[in-house]
């Protein structure tokens, strides 16, 4: 399958090796330089994907990625100094996909982009489910969350979390587990991340997010998912 992926950095040296290296792998390359021209090309190309370093000129590639989150559900990696854990738990918290610590490897960013594209392409059949609970809907092939027939605003990665709870209904699984299973890599450091997004989930389909009858805590595991009423292809 043929992909445009969106690679925004100011480094020359950066964007010339990774640019031949996405080339050599068959995707064609948008470079922007600035943040400014990074979120123009992404509205009026509407790429695949893209890869943002966090630090541009005129906007961040944190502030990019929160926009596009709000607007699309296309993978963004982040390209990330050594010291800028904050603002890589930000990235994560609103739904980045993946992060890359300069200096890396390009060899290294193609096979992570690979792995997130992959999971995005999932099975058409898997995308035409359709759940519901009590009087929550979920439509995965849209990716669109209802609560008593109103649309409820998700994430990429609330909705990524709250689907995969409902494909293993009854499973627990720990913090780690969760990073390594939805944000595709085994993830060292903080598992907060984890927490906030099962705290928004529960503020959004529960009727009691602090007493939830369907994302529940497994003390000194982890989580688990138990509730649904209906389950189509």
């Amino acid at each position: 399958m043929h992909y445009t992926i969106l690679l925004a950095e100011d480094d020359e040296n950066i964007v010339d090796v990774c640019r031949r290296y996405l080339e050599r792998e068959g995707y064609e390359v948008l470079i922007a330089r600035d943040g400014m021209e990074a979120m123009d090309t992404w509205k009026k190309k509407k790429p695949d994907a893209v890869i943002l370093d966090i630090m541009m000129p005129y906007k961040s590639g944190l502030d990019i990625a929160e926009e596009i989150r709000f607007d699309d559900d296309i993978p963004v990696m982040l390209l990330t100094a050594l010291g800028q854990e904050k603002d890589r738990l930000f990235g994560l918290s609103i739904g980045v996909d993946d992060y890359i610590t300069k200096p890396f490897s390009p060899r290294e960013l193609v096979l992570r982009l690979k792995n997130v594209l992959r999971r995005y392409d999932r099975p058409a059949k898997q995308k035409s489910k359709h759940v519901s609970f009590a009087d929550v809907t979920i439509d995965y092939s849209r990716r669109l969350v209802t609560k008593g027939g109103k649309p409820v605003e998700m994430t990429a990665k609330e909705f990524d979390l709250l689907w995969f709870f409902i494909e293993h209904e009854a499973q627990v699984f720990s913090r780690s587990q969760l990073l390594e299973k939805i944000w595709g890599y085994e993830y060292e450091g903080d598992t907060n991340t984890v927490n906030v997004h099962i705290r928004k989930l529960r503020e959004k389909i529960e009727e009691e997010p602090a007493h939830p009858q369907f994302i529940h805590t497994v003390w000194g595991i982890g989580y688990k998912f138990e509730g649904r009423d209906s389950y189509e292809a």
